[in-house]
């Protein structure tokens, strides 16, 4: 049988290790997809693009290996790319590989192919680490090579290949690729900015860490947990670092980064180590943080650096660094200062939540969390309960998902598909009733494949957080309020068990879904409010 373009491109995946893809076919991806019926990987098919893109990032950080995209030329390519600024964002490997129209019509030429755009690559520059266009078959193994390991490099994130039409359907004589090699190159810290870093710790009165995404990425728990410990320090988690650090660690200060008290700590911190986060806007409680002491800023992103707040800014993975300090670190004796300060901070925060009308959103928070298991990966929306999770979940041994880099709506379920398809048991995924519009077809994914996924959607009849915003700045909410469907009955007409819920059955009818096989829904029809910001006034 002759072998063609596409035969390479699934070569070259199946011995960079990939067993599993994503995405959807299209007239100029035929090849690509067709050469899939010769190799040893699984096509997982959504019902649009940008979902197709979600799933890949949840496998993505589920399992720690890029997720690979499989996309069609021009419209295909372009829905694909609100999912790829969420991966791009939060530093998610991914691999897109995307046909493209026959070489004759590449260079801005109007030839009048399908699905022909100027410039396709221009188009995913922005949600991208780097892109490249492939117009013969020699090309196509160098090319997906290279961004496997580009993908990989911290910082890590998205990357972009595209392959003409006839460059996928072309004989080839090229021999079968099995000699690649996509390890990531490593990103370590400079020796004399980690003696420095040391030295001022080595004499910091006060000092705090605040641990990002990065830390995750990286696998740099470990490491993170002996630094703390050596320097007595109290460390905080931003929603992307959430699970970096125990949350029940004496050290630990949780996550309530838009809360005043933790403000106010990493501002009077002397020293402020931050590792692996930008100090953006949710983490600076909304840029009111502003450190008094010396702030030490280590991210594998060089843009990162000193972005917001002047420091001694560290280019490396947060592992190689962590690992690199701890070795200069001389561990302090346990004085129960830092204990004090993290357990009167989270007092502090106790107090305000018990100042307003909250009962019913934390009940909410709290029967969620305890009718899953402690090792369950969530998912959560850009909706009122995931944004009360960034501050208050409690990950335990599972791990903590969100859609904050981007903050596009509708993320969670295409994220959560994935995300199961790579672990292989049970997530649950959590959104409003308008996000959950965003991906409701994808229910005839999750029953096509039998994911163990488990949706709770929050019914507050709308846009809740907009609603909230507008109400209190202009008095009114404008095109806030949905139409909505019955979940349950929509549900079950995709063959996907639904159940009804109310606050106080909440707990129990997760707890009844988990237990069953493959793909359900419950849907629990409340309003959710937040809990009042901190930063308001602040100048």
């Amino acid at each position: 049988m002759n072998r063609n373009g596409g035969d390479l491109v699934v070569e070259t995946l199946t011995a960079l290790g990939v067993d599993t893809m994503f995405g959807l076919p299209g007239q100029h991806a035929l090849g690509l997809f067709d050469a899939l019926r010769r190799a040893p990987i699984r096509l997982v098919a959504s019902r649009t693009e940008n979902n197709a893109a979600f799933a890949a990032d949840g496998y993505a950080r589920t399992t720690g290996r890029p997720g690979v995209l499989f996309l069609s030329t021009g419209p295909g390519a372009l829905t694909s790319l609100a999912g790829l600024q969420e991966a791009y964002a939060t530093s998610v490997p991914i691999v897109v590989i995307s046909s493209q129209i026959p070489r004759a019509g590449l260079g801005g030429r109007r030839k009048g192919f399908l699905h022909q755009l100027d410039d396709q690559r221009q188009s995913a520059q922005n949600v991208t680490k780097s892109t490249a266009t492939v117009e013969h078959p020699a090309g196509i193994a160098p090319a997906i090579e290279h961004a496997w390991r580009t993908a990989l490099t911290a910082p890590q994130g998205p990357v972009w290949v595209e392959i003409t039409q006839d460059t996928l359907l072309e004989t080839t004589s090229l021999p079968g690729v099995v000699d690649v090699d996509g390890a990531a190159s490593p990103v370590p810290a400079r020796a004399e900015l980690l003696d420095a870093v040391a030295a001022s710790l080595a004499v910091a009165e006060r000092p705090v860490i605040l641990a990002g995404g990065g830390v995750r990425r990286a696998g740099a728990e470990g490491e993170l947990a002996a630094v703390a410990e050596a320097l007595r320090a109290p460390v905080v988690c931003t929603p992307g670092g959430k699970g970096a650090f125990a949350w029940d660690h004496p050290l630990s200060a949780q996550s309530w980064v838009e809360d005043a008290a933790t403000t106010d700590l990493l501002a009077g911190a002397d020293v402020l180590l931050v590792i692996g986060t930008s100090l953006g806007e949710v983490t600076s409680n909304y840029f009111t943080l502003r450190p008094r002491g010396q702030v030490i800023q280590i991210d594998a992103e060089p843009r990162v650096l000193e972005s917001n707040v002047a420091a001694l800014g560290i280019h490396a993975d947060a592992k190689l660094a962590l690992a690199g300090l701890q070795a200069r670190l001389t561990p302090r004796p346990a004085d129960g200062r830092a204990e004090q300060t993290v357990a009167t901070l989270l007092a502090q925060v106790r107090n305000r939540l018990a100042g307003q009308d909250l009962a019913h959103e934390q009940g909410v928070l709290a029967a969620i969390r305890e009718a899953v298991p402690d090792d369950t990966a969530t998912f959560w929306d850009m909706t009122i309960a995931g944004y009360w999770a960034w501050s208050c979940w409690d990950a335990r041994t599972g791990a903590f998902h969100s859609a904050q880099g981007a903050g596009g709506i509708g993320w969670a379920y295409g994220a959560g598909l994935g995300g199961a398809v790579g672990l292989g048991q049970r997530v649950l995924v959590v959104s409003g009733d308008g996000g959950a519009m965003y991906s409701i077809g994808e229910l005839t994914v999750a029953r096509q494949h039998h994911l163990p996924v488990t949706w709770l959607i929050i019914d507050d009849g709308g846009y809740g957080i907009l609603r909230e915003y507008m109400t209190e700045a202009f008095g009114a909410a404008t095109a806030t309020e949905l139409v909505r469907p019955n979940f349950i009955a929509l549900a079950i007409a995709f063959s996907v068990p639904a159940r009804a819920a109310t606050p106080d059955s909440l707990r129990s009818v997760l707890v009844e879904s988990w237990l069953e096989d493959g793909p359900n829904v419950v849907v629990l029809p409340t309003r959710l409010a937040m809990f009042a910001p901190t930063h308001r006034g602040v100048e």
